[in-house]
């Protein structure tokens, strides 16, 4: 026998008649199916992302967000709905914060900022201001968007710009506009947050059971200690006239600027 740290082979090396070659170590390749199910996958990914657009893909995330809450907006979720995998949305967003990111800056975009330079100033911020609020209502998910937004972009930026222009222009050095521009802001998200029966996720039969125990609530306290409360335990607790709620909120804003406004 001879042998080497190499090979070992019996006899004199020459292979003899007849004899069985020995079958080499399996290199084959994957199997026939599996390399064609990764292309019909690449194909298939290929054909939905030539079929998807990014503004589609907000859209239908805008309208499951609006829906289900932002906690509903999920990649797969999203994916679902628009019948394709989820790769084929990784192709326009890396993640679901970039995806969150695309949903605010649309919101953002349609928030007019077309405002008549010939206008009183008060009108075009209170223009501003209307916009903002028509934008919230539309969009039950616009509030928790516009303020979980982490990464700003340029309709925000617009937005804003118009907003402190108008402002400067008026008096208000860059320091008092900055701050009325935020509170804008603030107004806006709180007028859309505190209307009396817009509970988030609620049914219709869940928010009047909702509001008739609130009224319940303050109509049964001690009127001798808050005849005011008991009084207006409707009024608190409902809101029969959203467009009151939001032309009041908007009225003592704009009269508050107006207030404090530099004397021509």
């Amino acid at each position: 026998m001879d042998c080497t740290p190499y090979s070992c082979q019996a006899g004199s090396g020459k292979r003899e008649a007849g004899a069985i070659r020995p079958k080499s170590p399996d290199r084959r390749r994957p199997g026939r199916a599996e390399g064609w199910d990764a292309i019909v996958q690449a194909k298939t990914e290929q054909g939905e992302r030539a079929r998807l657009s990014r503004s589609a893909v907000v859209r239908r995330a805008i309208t499951l967000a609006d829906s289900e809450g932002l906690d509903g907006l999920t990649i797969r979720r999203l994916a679902q709905e628009l019948g394709v995998t989820p790769m084929a949305l990784y192709w326009h967003f890396r993640s679901k914060e970039e995806l969150i990111a695309g949903v605010a800056e649309t919101i953002w975009s349609q928030i007019r900022t077309d405002t008549d330079p010939a206008a009183h100033w008060a009108d075009q911020l209170r223009g501003m201001l209307e916009s903002l609020v028509g934008v919230l209502r539309a969009h039950s998910s616009a509030a928790q968007l516009l303020i979980g937004s982490e990464k700003l972009g340029p309709a925000h930026w617009a937005a804003t710009e118009v907003t402190l222009d108008i402002l400067r222009r008026v008096g208000f050095d860059p320091r008092q506009a900055s701050e009325i521009a935020k509170s804008a802001l603030w107004t806006g998200l709180m007028l859309a947050m505190s209307e009396p029966g817009a509970g988030a996720g609620e049914t219709e039969q869940e928010r009047a059971e909702h509001q008739r125990r609130k009224q319940v609530e303050l109509a049964c306290l001690p009127a001798d200690r808050f005849p005011r409360l008991v009084e207006a335990a409707v009024p608190m607790t409902s809101c029969e006239d959203p467009e009151f709620h939001y032309r009041l909120g908007i009225d003592l804003f704009i009269a508050g600027v107006k207030a404090l406004a530099p004397a021509p």
